[in-house]
């Protein structure tokens, strides 16, 4: 079963008040830092910056980041098909639900990041946008959005099941204004990748791996099928 129990055991107990304050000037402030870069471009790209604000809060809080799941899973078959599954759910759900609807809403096409407007059939580009995409995308998005600000925001809840759920939620939504430069059907394919990413790291117990992997393998799909030419 997932591991979707509050954290608030003896190992765990519950937080307090002046934790969950805490927790919710980190979660404004990096509400701000996404909104500030992505809409007003008012500071720079928000990834390394609550990327670095993980580890200062693993290390103020003393071991309690566990439940934040960067972790070596309890079964890494389970964590792989899990990924694979939800790579499935992302590209089918884009392609034949998200952009169909976000088309009939808005007719400019959703816009892709300038790092994947590369010349098909370059080697070159194509190891290089592989590098970030794993490294800034599956690594430091999913460390900053999933294990960072869904985590704060459990915070204010106690982390019960609801604060998780309602967590992730606002944290999708965050996530597809993160990607703002798309446009408004940019925006709705984004919250809805994180939706999915958010729901895969909650139903394995929240681990990071599983949503790591998941956002690394669909992002590939993506710079494969540009380097083939089959992208359009």
């Amino acid at each position: 079963m997932p591991d979707l129990q509050p954290a608030s055991t003896d190992a765990n107990p519950p937080l307090s008040s002046s934790e969950r304050y805490s927790s919710l000037a980190e979660l404004a402030f990096g509400s701000f830092l996404v909104i500030g870069h992505n809409i007003f471009h008012l500071v720079p790209n928000e990834v390394p910056f609550l990327f670095l604000l993980f580890w200062i809060s693993a290390l103020v809080r003393k071991g309690r980041w566990s439940a934040a799941g960067l972790k070596r899973p309890s079964s890494w078959p389970k964590t792989i098909l899990l990924a694979l599954a939800a790579v499935a759910v992302l590209v089918l759900g884009s392609e034949f639900v998200i952009q169909p609807l976000a088309s009939h809403f808005w007719h400019t096409p959703e816009n892709v990041s300038s790092l994947l407007k590369t010349p098909v059939h370059e080697w070159k580009s194509a190891l290089r946008n592989l590098a970030i995409v794993w490294l800034f995308a599956g690594f430091g998005e999913e460390i900053g959005y999933r294990g960072y600000l869904l985590t704060r925001a459990a915070d204010l809840g106690n982390r019960s099941n609801l604060a998780y759920i309602l967590a992730m939620l606002y944290v999708a939504l965050l996530f597809g204004f993160g990607h703002f430069y798309k446009g408004p059907a940019g925006v709705m394919d984004s919250t809805y990748s994180g939706l999915v990413l958010g729901s895969v790291y909650l139903l394995s117990g929240r681990n990071l791996w599983a949503p790591i992997l998941a956002h690394g393998l669909v992002d590939t799909v993506v710079v494969v099928a540009i380097f083939m030419g089959w992208a359009t």
